[in-house]
Protein backbone atom coordinates (compact mmCIF):
# COMPACT_ATOMS: atom_id res chain seq x y z
CA UNK A 1 0.00 0.00 0.00
CA UNK A 2 1.09 3.52 -0.79
CA UNK A 3 -0.14 6.19 1.61
CA UNK A 4 -2.29 8.85 -0.01
CA UNK A 5 -1.32 12.30 1.21
CA UNK A 6 -4.93 13.50 1.02
CA UNK A 7 -5.98 11.70 4.20
CA UNK A 8 -6.18 8.26 5.72
CA UNK A 9 -7.05 6.54 2.43
CA UNK A 10 -4.61 3.89 1.18
CA UNK A 11 -3.93 3.42 -2.52
CA UNK A 12 -3.45 -0.21 -3.57
CA UNK A 13 -1.10 -1.56 -6.20
CA UNK A 14 -3.77 -1.23 -8.88
CA UNK A 15 -4.21 2.49 -8.12
CA UNK A 16 -7.60 2.24 -6.42
CA UNK A 17 -8.51 3.25 -2.92
CA UNK A 18 -8.48 0.32 -0.53
CA UNK A 19 -11.51 1.87 1.16
CA UNK A 20 -13.80 0.97 -1.78
CA UNK A 21 -16.46 -1.40 -0.48
CA UNK A 22 -16.02 -3.56 -3.57
CA UNK A 23 -12.42 -4.44 -2.67
CA UNK A 24 -13.66 -6.42 0.33
CA UNK A 25 -16.04 -8.55 -1.76
CA UNK A 26 -15.76 -11.37 -4.25
CA UNK A 27 -16.70 -8.82 -6.91
CA UNK A 28 -13.35 -7.03 -6.81
CA UNK A 29 -11.99 -7.03 -10.38
CA UNK A 30 -8.31 -7.23 -11.12
CA UNK A 31 -6.40 -4.81 -13.30
CA UNK A 32 -5.84 -7.64 -15.76
CA UNK A 33 -9.60 -8.29 -16.01
CA UNK A 34 -10.38 -4.62 -16.63
CA UNK A 35 -7.56 -4.34 -19.18
CA UNK A 36 -8.89 -7.38 -21.06
CA UNK A 37 -12.43 -5.95 -21.12
CA UNK A 38 -11.27 -2.54 -22.37
CA UNK A 39 -9.05 -4.12 -25.01
CA UNK A 40 -11.51 -6.75 -26.26
CA UNK A 41 -14.93 -5.07 -26.32
CA UNK A 42 -15.74 -1.98 -28.40
CA UNK A 43 -19.55 -1.59 -28.26
CA UNK A 44 -20.71 0.13 -25.09
CA UNK A 45 -24.35 0.76 -24.21
CA UNK A 46 -24.20 3.63 -21.74
CA UNK A 47 -27.31 3.40 -19.57
CA UNK A 48 -28.06 6.77 -17.99
CA UNK A 49 -25.95 8.78 -20.42
CA UNK A 50 -26.83 12.45 -20.00
CA UNK A 51 -27.00 15.20 -22.61
CA UNK A 52 -25.79 17.62 -19.90
CA UNK A 53 -22.13 18.26 -20.73
CA UNK A 54 -21.36 18.80 -17.03
CA UNK A 55 -22.39 15.26 -16.05
CA UNK A 56 -19.70 12.57 -15.66
CA UNK A 57 -21.48 10.24 -18.10
CA UNK A 58 -21.30 12.85 -20.86
CA UNK A 59 -17.59 13.40 -20.33
CA UNK A 60 -16.91 9.65 -20.22
CA UNK A 61 -18.86 9.14 -23.46
CA UNK A 62 -16.90 11.86 -25.27
CA UNK A 63 -13.63 10.31 -24.12
CA UNK A 64 -14.62 6.77 -25.13
CA UNK A 65 -15.87 7.95 -28.53
CA UNK A 66 -12.55 9.74 -29.09
CA UNK A 67 -10.76 6.49 -28.24
CA UNK A 68 -12.66 4.62 -30.95
CA UNK A 69 -15.39 2.95 -28.95
CA UNK A 70 -18.96 2.75 -30.24
CA UNK A 71 -21.05 4.40 -27.50
CA UNK A 72 -24.77 3.69 -27.62
CA UNK A 73 -26.82 6.16 -25.53
CA UNK A 74 -29.60 4.67 -23.39
CA UNK A 75 -31.82 7.18 -21.60
CA UNK A 76 -35.65 7.30 -21.75
CA UNK A 77 -35.73 11.10 -21.40
CA UNK A 78 -33.56 11.82 -24.46
CA UNK A 79 -33.89 11.25 -28.22
CA UNK A 80 -30.30 12.06 -29.23
CA UNK A 81 -27.03 12.52 -27.34
CA UNK A 82 -23.70 13.46 -28.92
CA UNK A 83 -25.25 13.15 -32.37
CA UNK A 84 -26.29 9.55 -31.73
CA UNK A 85 -29.79 8.14 -31.50
CA UNK A 86 -30.73 7.54 -27.89
CA UNK A 87 -32.76 4.49 -26.91
CA UNK A 88 -35.31 4.42 -24.09
CA UNK A 89 -34.13 1.03 -22.84
CA UNK A 90 -31.34 -1.44 -23.41
CA UNK A 91 -33.78 -3.89 -24.99
CA UNK A 92 -34.57 -1.34 -27.75
CA UNK A 93 -30.95 -1.09 -28.92
CA UNK A 94 -30.83 -2.74 -32.38
CA UNK A 95 -27.11 -3.53 -32.35
CA UNK A 96 -25.13 -5.78 -30.01
CA UNK A 97 -23.79 -4.21 -26.84
CA UNK A 98 -20.67 -5.89 -25.48
CA UNK A 99 -20.49 -3.76 -22.35
CA UNK A 100 -23.38 -2.23 -20.44
CA UNK A 101 -21.94 0.79 -18.62
CA UNK A 102 -24.33 1.83 -15.83
CA UNK A 103 -24.62 5.50 -14.83
CA UNK A 104 -27.73 5.00 -12.69
CA UNK A 105 -28.52 4.86 -8.99
CA UNK A 106 -27.89 1.47 -7.37
CA UNK A 107 -31.64 0.75 -7.03
CA UNK A 108 -31.93 0.72 -10.85
CA UNK A 109 -29.10 -1.78 -11.35
CA UNK A 110 -31.06 -5.07 -11.02
CA UNK A 111 -33.36 -4.13 -13.91
CA UNK A 112 -30.43 -3.03 -16.05
CA UNK A 113 -28.63 -6.30 -15.32
CA UNK A 114 -31.70 -8.30 -16.38
CA UNK A 115 -31.80 -6.29 -19.60
CA UNK A 116 -28.06 -6.85 -20.14
CA UNK A 117 -28.54 -10.59 -19.77
CA UNK A 118 -31.53 -10.53 -22.14
CA UNK A 119 -29.64 -8.71 -24.91
CA UNK A 120 -26.55 -10.92 -24.65
CA UNK A 121 -24.09 -8.41 -23.22
CA UNK A 122 -20.71 -9.74 -22.14
CA UNK A 123 -19.94 -7.25 -19.34
CA UNK A 124 -21.85 -5.22 -16.77
CA UNK A 125 -19.77 -2.22 -15.69
CA UNK A 126 -21.07 -0.16 -12.75
CA UNK A 127 -19.60 3.30 -12.51
CA UNK A 128 -17.94 4.93 -9.50
CA UNK A 129 -20.31 4.86 -6.55
CA UNK A 130 -22.61 2.30 -8.16
CA UNK A 131 -22.54 -0.91 -6.12
CA UNK A 132 -25.20 -3.61 -6.08
CA UNK A 133 -23.92 -7.02 -4.96
CA UNK A 134 -27.09 -9.09 -5.61
CA UNK A 135 -27.27 -7.73 -9.19
CA UNK A 136 -23.55 -8.43 -9.65
CA UNK A 137 -24.12 -11.98 -8.45
CA UNK A 138 -26.98 -12.40 -10.93
CA UNK A 139 -24.76 -11.16 -13.77
CA UNK A 140 -21.95 -13.52 -12.79
CA UNK A 141 -24.37 -16.47 -12.62
CA UNK A 142 -25.51 -15.59 -16.15
CA UNK A 143 -21.91 -15.67 -17.38
CA UNK A 144 -21.22 -11.94 -17.63
CA UNK A 145 -18.07 -10.25 -16.39
CA UNK A 146 -18.76 -7.67 -13.68
CA UNK A 147 -16.91 -4.47 -12.77
CA UNK A 148 -18.25 -2.35 -9.90
CA UNK A 149 -17.36 1.06 -8.51
CA UNK A 150 -15.00 1.89 -11.40
CA UNK A 151 -15.01 4.41 -14.23
CA UNK A 152 -14.36 3.13 -17.76
CA UNK A 153 -12.80 6.44 -18.78
CA UNK A 154 -10.40 6.48 -15.83
CA UNK A 155 -9.49 2.82 -16.27
CA UNK A 156 -8.90 3.27 -20.00
CA UNK A 157 -6.70 6.31 -19.45
CA UNK A 158 -4.78 4.44 -16.76
CA UNK A 159 -4.09 1.40 -18.94
CA UNK A 160 -3.69 3.02 -22.35
CA UNK A 161 -2.13 6.36 -21.46
CA UNK A 162 -3.49 9.69 -20.44
CA UNK A 163 -3.43 9.88 -16.66
CA UNK A 164 0.34 10.20 -16.46
CA UNK A 165 0.22 13.35 -18.57
CA UNK A 166 -1.50 15.17 -15.69
CA UNK A 167 0.93 13.88 -13.10
CA UNK A 168 -0.89 10.87 -11.69
CA UNK A 169 1.16 7.80 -10.85
CA UNK A 170 -0.63 4.99 -12.70
CA UNK A 171 1.68 2.25 -11.51
CA UNK A 172 2.49 1.43 -15.14
CA UNK A 173 5.97 1.93 -16.51
CA UNK A 174 6.21 2.74 -20.18
CA UNK A 175 8.06 5.08 -22.50
CA UNK A 176 5.15 5.13 -24.93
CA UNK A 177 3.48 8.50 -25.41
CA UNK A 178 0.27 9.10 -27.29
Amino acid sequence: MIPHTGGSCQIGADGVSSSSVVNATKFASSGAQRFRILHKYRNIAMVGLSSNSFRPSHFAAIYLLAEGYNVIPVNPTETEILGRKCYASLREVPEPADVVDIFREPSAVPGVVEDAIAVGAKVVWMQLGVVHEPAAERALQAGLDVVMDRCMKIEHARFFGGLNTIGLNTGLITARRR
